[in-house]
């Protein structure tokens, strides 16, 4: 990466720029000795020509093509109006797999963390007692008990130490759907959040009528062979009498949940327990300079530790699943990560008669984010250069160890709680314009991919990587920064998003239908 004051070339072979700061017409930037004059203002984030780029050739970035030229000369800012986002289509079948050699520690040298050791084996990194609604027609109850339980002094850490709280999981679904698979997601989303490590112990709210109640739900978990470890309550709005008797029992169960969680301690646990779900959101044109490359590392870390790591948001793989697809240890987890790009591209189609090319939104655009092409391609880099082992479904557990894609959405709402739910016990959010999200039984860490924005939004983010942009900081420095964080949260370190109560949870309908 070639740097100046005021723009980045990040691979010797771009013919582009991205300009650290606002440059106005006519300033002359020098790379290598080789001074160019800008043409237009160019914002930050934003990208200029640093030779000629003739109509029909490629614009690159990373050394990877992100749209065709429609005429552009050197110092010239790159817009939508002198580029066509078309990039070249990739045939799967002719892919030739690049699997990275990787160097793993031997397991008898994987350092420890502090983590709660559940009975089934697995690790949590927090300890929730947590509120679970069959459906929308209780959530009202639950987040409220919940809320009241923290606020009135029914759940305080001074009497329960080993509890990190009493959270719930509000949702939209259960009812007014058709049967089958939107109820049958709904089951298995509320299984995962009920079976996660994270979890001490739990009470299920029912309405009593509803296509998910709470009979169904444990036939559903039985039907699975899940197995849910852990104290569990379960209480009907209906049975109960209505909304304010269904609070006040719901309160008064609390303490017993908490007494039965908080027996649950800390105790040092191996790095290769720990399952990191990497995720991006309110991107910039700098995130996949600093923040998505510093995630990268420390993703790479979690994985040569024998951990796991999950990347999701399938929409921003598109123009760049390629470069991930050719990292599979086989060609059929390759061609499962094109399936998956087919797939979203159709179910896209069929949903909303939209298609991938407006994924970037209004605040990407403004930050230097012209099209998904270079958008998925600074994305892919939290992934970091670990070789991947393939596709995770929705809502299902992440079946082993290493790197893996997971089929969501990249909605923060939906695919931040799908992580979670897929077995992650803590996530890293990168952000280039600012966002807040949280997750309701995991610690979510913010890096922000600027310094300004990073000072301004100092309240919720962790780690700061636009010190890569500044030229204070390497990325591998942030990335060990970004890995310390990590371990540091893991054991006990409450993230920004914890300390402002982020508690976000949602359920993705894939059918998008309501009856």
């Amino acid at each position: 990466m070639e740097s100046s004051r005021f723009a980045i070339i990040v691979h010797p072979a771009d013919n582009i720029a991205v300009a650290k700061q606002p440059i106005e017409p006519g300033t002359v930037v020098a790379f290598g000795g080789q001074p160019i004059t800008v043409q237009g203002r160019v914002l930050a984030g934003h990208r200029f020509a640093v030779r000629d780029i003739p109509a029909g050739e490629w614009a690159r970035q990373y050394n990877q093509p992100f749209g065709k030229s429609r005429g552009i000369r050197t110092g010239d800012p790159i817009t939508n109006a002198n580029l066509d986002s078309k990039v070249p289509s990739i045939d799967p079948a002719t892919l030739e797999l690049k699997t990275p050699r990787f160097e793993y520690v031997p397991e008898n040298r994987v350092p420890t963390f502090q983590g709660f050791r559940r009975p089934d084996g697995r690790v949590g990194v927090r300890n929730w007692v947590l509120i679970v609604p069959t459906s929308m027609c209780s959530s009202h109850e639950a987040h409220t008990i919940s809320m009241m339980a923290e606020m009135t002094g029914v759940y305080a850490r001074e009497k329960f130490p080993n509890v990190d709280g009493v959270t719930a999981i509000p949702h939209t679904r259960g009812c007014g759907c058709p049967d089958g698979a939107s109820v049958d997601v709904t089951f298995k989303i509320l299984a995962d959040y009920l079976d996660h490590p994270n979890v001490g112990a739990a009470l299920v709210i029912e309405l009593g009528c509803e296509k998910t109640n709470s009979g169904l739900l444990n036939a559903w978990i039985e039907r699975h062979k899940k197995r849910v470890d852990k104290p569990v309550q379960v209480v009907g709005v209906q049975q109960l009498g209505g909304t304010q008797k269904t609070i006040e029992h719901g309160l008064s169960l609390v303490p017993e949940l908490c007494a039965a969680a908080n027996r649950s301690k800390r105790e040092p646990v191996p790095i290769s327990e720990i399952i990191l779900g990497t995720k991006c959101g309110g991107s910039d044109g700098f995130s996949g300079i600093s923040a998505n490359p510093a995630l990268g590392y420390a993703s790479d870390w979690i994985v040569r530790h024998r951990g796991t790591s999950m990347i999701t948001e399938v929409p921003e793989f598109f123009g760049a699943e390629h470069l991930f697809a050719e990292r599979c240890r086989t060609r059929e987890g390759a061609l499962d990560i094109f399936k998956a790009m087919d797939r979203f591209a159709k179910y896209t189609a069929h949903a909303t008669g939209h298609t991938m090319g407006e994924n970037p939104s209004p605040g990407n655009k403004e930050g230097g984010l012209i099209n998904i092409t270079i958008k998925s391609l600074g994305a892919l880099a939290k992934s970091g250069t670990a070789p991947v082992e393939g596709v995770v479904e929705y809502g299902e557990q992440v079946p082993g160890k290493g790197l893996w894609l997971l089929y969501c959405p990249s909605y923060d709402q939906e695919s931040t709680p799908a992580l979670i739910a897929s077995g992650a016990q803590i996530a890293c959010f990168t952000t280039g314009r600012g966002t807040g999200i949280g997750n309701a039984i995991a610690p979510v860490l913010k890096i922000a991919s600027n310094t300004p924005m990073a000072t301004r939004m100092a309240g919720d983010i962790d780690v700061n990587a636009g010190t890569i942009v500044d030229g204070t900081e390497t990325i591998e420095q942030v990335g060990q920064r970004t890995f310390d964080e990590i371990l540091a949260v893991a054991s006990g370190k409450p993230c920004k998003a914890e300390i402002n109560k982020h508690r976000e949870f949602m359920i993705w309908n894939e059918e998008g239908v309501s009856l």
